[in-house]
């Protein structure tokens, strides 16, 4: 532990920290993640029943699927985050990677074996590696230091509830088309993805009139799979994120064991969507708090709040106790996502946020893929192995958790932002 102090800005008496005070780029950003949710959401949260029911995968197929969608993603963040620091803009490679996942929404409708599905999900997934990183440090660069946790708070907010209303419409389409069945059924897939597709275009729309690029300061010659021109907080935060990603799998994985203990397509969807309520509530005022409290205390308590849940969805018995825990998971992310990029920016220059930002989404994507096909492993197994059942991808989980809380408490060095806009 190094005795440093804490990131915490207080917000000037003559400036009050409001979301009515948040720059244009801001709320430009907050709504394309908004409606670009709301198409995305619907779709991916019934995938993972589209591929068990329908196509008949297994878990760790699921897994692999999951995982190498998310690394493919991560490695262009890293790349996308460092081009936008060359090239002095974020917004237009931020348009092209949402216009290439929203090109992309139309192909799940075609799909009849995993192998397409997983390749479209893979492009997707292209499109989200590409603006991941422009689009979190166009955030970076439009506001005041002292309001980062309020304006990266709210872009989880807006997001969030772009993801809760993209579910309430799945669950009203399931509702017509199959109420009351387990299983998810390949007509009801089809139409989640039709009407998933206007949102996404007007997800492009809203980012390539709404924003408007910052000037960036400096440049870097070559992107680096290496953090040392990032700064040892960086790599240190970057270590513990990393041990924390490796037990935390696709949330595939939480929908079907909502499934396994007998939850029907409706009572899912109905549960993520109280999910994506809560965060959306949490995620504002989070920030918010982050911004006077300073950002470890908030990461450190939404990740023992993730340890407890995980380890409760390992243990549970019964649907509704995965859908109380789902509840309660979203407190988790309102508490610790947006905090956590906003802490990015807190501990690097100004001239480097891309590149940060690319390296952090990168290394949470790529751990995603082993994290994901461990999860799929523990569960079901693979070969003649059949694993240890659904409660051990929790449990694993829920562990690695606990022990990045703690490295997160004693070992994060404490300092002061380093970054202005």
């Amino acid at each position: 532990m190094i005795p440093e102090i804490d990131v915490v800005a207080e917000v000037p008496p003559d400036k009050k920290a409001s979301i009515r005070n948040l720059p244009r780029n801001v709320w430009a950003v907050s709504a394309t993640s908004f409606f670009m949710d709301v198409s995305s959401e619907m779709v991916l949260n019934i995938l993972p029943l589209f591929l068990a029911n329908v196509l008949g995968v297994k878990t760790s197929v699921i897994g692999v699927i999951e995982g190498v969608a998310e690394a493919t993603s991560s490695i262009l963040k890293l790349f996308s985050g460092w081009l936008s620091d060359r090239m002095h803009q974020r917004k237009w490679l931020a348009v092209i990677g949402y216009g290439l996942s929203a090109l992309s929404k139309p192909f799940f409708y075609f799909a009849t074996t995993w192998e397409a599905i997983a390749a479209v999900r893979w492009v997707d997934r292209v499109g989200k590696g590409i603006r991941t990183a422009p689009r979190d440090a166009l955030i970076a660069d439009s506001i005041d230091p002292k309001q980062r946790g309020l304006a990266f708070g709210f872009h989880r907010a807006a997001d969030t509830a772009g993801a809760l209303v993209g579910l309430l419409i799945a669950l009203f389409v399931v509702w017509l088309a199959q109420a009351g069945s387990t299983d998810l059924t390949e007509q009801t897939f089809r139409t989640v993805v039709v009407v998933s597709l206007l949102p996404a275009v007007l997800a492009v729309i809203s980012l390539a009139f709404g924003a408007q690029d910052v000037a960036v300061k400096g440049q870097r010659a070559a992107p680096k799979f290496a953090f040392r021109a990032l700064g040892r907080p960086f790599m240190i935060f970057m270590v513990i994120v990393g041990i924390f990603t490796l037990g935390n799998s696709s949330d595939a994985f939480l929908v079907l064991r909502a499934q396994d203990l007998g939850m029907n397509v409706i009572g899912i969807l109905a549960m993520v969507a109280t999910f994506n309520l809560i965060y959306a509530l949490i995620s504002t005022p989070a920030g918010s708090l982050s911004d006077r409290i300073g950002r470890r205390k908030l990461i450190v308590g939404g990740w023992l709040v993730y340890a407890l849940i995980y380890l409760g969805f390992g243990l549970a018995q019964a649907g509704w106790q995965v859908w109380v825990l789902y509840a309660l998971y979203g407190g988790y992310y309102g508490m610790a996502y947006g905090t956590a990029n906003a802490l990015v920016a807190d501990l690097v220059p100004a001239e480097l946020r891309g590149t940060a930002y690319g390296s952090y989404n990168a290394i949470i994507g790529l751990l995603a893929f082993p994290a994901s096909v461990i999860a799929g492993v523990l569960w079901q197994g693979v070969g003649t192995w059949q694993g240890f059942g659904p409660s051990a991808p929790f449990i694993f989980g829920g562990t690695l958790a606990l022990i990045a809380a703690v490295l997160m408490a004693f070992w994060m060095p404490r300092m002061k932002a380093v970054s202005a806009k």
